[in-house]
């Protein structure tokens, strides 16, 4: 006997002035059915104040299929950004956002999204973040708020915010991998062509002057390729650079301002993640895991399985292990 699954509900808020790009993002990640292909169902719902249809730029407009009411039943509350910054959400809308984290239930918003809960007064107190050329104005509009400088995204008791644009779709991807497993997520970002998960900050794609030469650019691109194909080595920053032609501090450099990120966080995220893999589609025992994914022992990769993910791999294992399909 086939034995039925509920899908997880997640609820799209929307009011007038929502983007487009946002609403796209949350519908192609939670929107469509991937079943057949691993990913956990979804019952995703348009959520509004009333049925009417809500209009977004371009001559665009979304028709809601539930009313605030059934955000109770939500498990997570997803806020797109924002075409105007200045213009503010619905009250209806920022008493429902009141009321969802006062349940517990978690909420993330994209881009601009963080004006629409700093309206509601959610993030007082809190760290967050916009897109960073939001950021200036998001602190002096809300100067409660402990806006980041420059991460993709961050969480503050059970609060989200994403960075700009495509940074929301990192958030999204990080969402159902935190829930669901980084095989569920990395399914969802095959279909969308992207990567499974971008480590760095939104650093990298702040205005600077544009570099004097390319070919850095080209050959940190190698560097890094070269250090997946071989993440079971015992690679160094030393020998990363000297692979690139570069000084150690002058290839950490470079490296920093092309991802966004140290070359040994870099490595160290792609080993997390190579771990994760190998732990929900294999039955490999840990020290394996743990050498094939260049960790050296079992003990250094359940300490960076702690820090990064705040789970041990034992305990991932038993969450997101993929049963056999064949």
């Amino acid at each position: 006997m086939t034995r039925l699954v509920r899908a997880h509900r997640i609820a799209l808020l929307a009011f007038p002035g929502i983007r487009a790009f946002d609403v796209s993002v949350i519908t192609e990640v939670w929107g469509t059915d991937r079943t057949d292909d691993g990913v956990p169902a979804f019952e995703l719902r348009r959520v509004a104040a009333d049925p009417a249809p809500v209009t977004m730029r371009g001559g665009l407009a979304l028709t809601p299929d539930r009313t605030l009411a059934w955000l109770p039943r939500a498990e997570l509350i997803l806020v797109p950004g924002l075409d105007d910054h200045a213009t503010p959400a619905p009250e209806p809308v920022l008493a429902a956002l009141r009321r969802a984290h006062a349940r517990g239930t978690s909420i993330a918003a994209l881009c601009g999204g963080a004006f629409t809960l700093a309206q509601a007064g959610l993030l007082d107190g809190r760290r967050a973040l916009t897109h960073w050329a939001l950021t200036d104005l998001l602190k002096t509009r809300h100067p409660q708020v402990h806006v980041e400088p420059d991460a993709l995204f961050v969480e503050d008791g059970n609060l989200w915010t994403a960075a700009g644009t495509a940074a929301g779709i990192d958030l999204c991807l990080h969402l159902v991998r935190t829930a669901h497993g980084a095989e569920a997520a990395a399914t969802i970002a095959r279909s969308l062509v992207t990567a499974p998960f971008r480590t760095g900050t939104q650093a990298q794609f702040i205005e600077h002057p544009t570099p004097a030469a390319d070919r850095d650019v080209d050959v940190l691109a190698e560097v890094r390729a070269f250090a997946l194909a071989h993440l079971g080595e015992p690679l160094t920053v030393a020998a990363l650079a000297a692979r690139s032609g570069m000084s150690p501090r002058s290839f950490a450099r470079h490296f920093t301002a092309a991802t966004g990120t140290t070359p040994l966080s870099w490595l160290l995220g792609h080993r997390v993640a190579a771990a994760q893999k190998l732990l929900e589609r294999t039955d490999l025992p840990m020290p394996e895991i743990a050498r094939r994914c260049g960790f050296g022992s079992e003990v250094t990769m359940r300490q960076h399985f702690a820090s990064r993910l705040g789970t041990s791999p034992r305990a991932y294992r038993t969450s997101f292990a993929q049963p056999s399909r064949y």
